[in-house]
């Protein structure tokens, strides 16, 4: 309705690879890995935002956003210096006021990190089961943030 063009990147579902950890890319790439994260970085450096998405698992967000997350590396000059917009939804299924303390630090931590410009969380609490979370408040929220979003 913004006028938004999307692409989504189903980490769950991506052939990823975590980092190795072998400093080959010197945080400036390539990376040795060879896997669906190449096509992510050219999208990732040509976007005006990214939106990371997750369930809360165990307090933080899931392996396979993380994974994604953890594979910057090779790229971290070129992302941190865009500026890129972002922002964070996840949905738990525990509601009480401490459940998404630990993410959302880490977000905010991450864009301090990489110089990415917060537009806004929306933390889904007590959203354990489709109808749960179709019947909360949080869609609502979430549709307003993407139309709020200027281009």
């Amino acid at each position: 309705e913004a006028g938004h063009q999307v692409e989504v990147f189903d980490a769950a579902r991506a052939n990823l690879h975590p980092c190795l950890g072998c400093d080959s890319c010197g945080m400036a790439g390539p990376c040795v890995q060879k896997d669906d994260m190449t096509n992510l970085k050219e999208a990732l450096l040509q976007a005006d935002m990214a939106v990371f998405v997750t369930p809360l698992y165990y307090f933080g967000m899931s392996a396979q956003l993380k994974t994604v997350i953890d594979r910057f590396y090779s790229f971290t000059g070129q992302l941190s210096s865009r500026g890129l917009k972002t922002a964070l939804i996840a949905a738990a299924w525990d509601s009480s006021d401490w459940t998404m303390k630990d993410l959302a630090a880490h977000y905010q931590t991450l864009c301090r990190y990489m110089n990415f410009r917060d537009q806004g969380m929306i933390l889904g609490t007590g959203c354990g089961t489709v109808p749960r979370t179709r019947n909360s408040v949080f869609p609502q929220k979430a549709y307003e943030l993407g139309k709020s979003l200027n281009e």
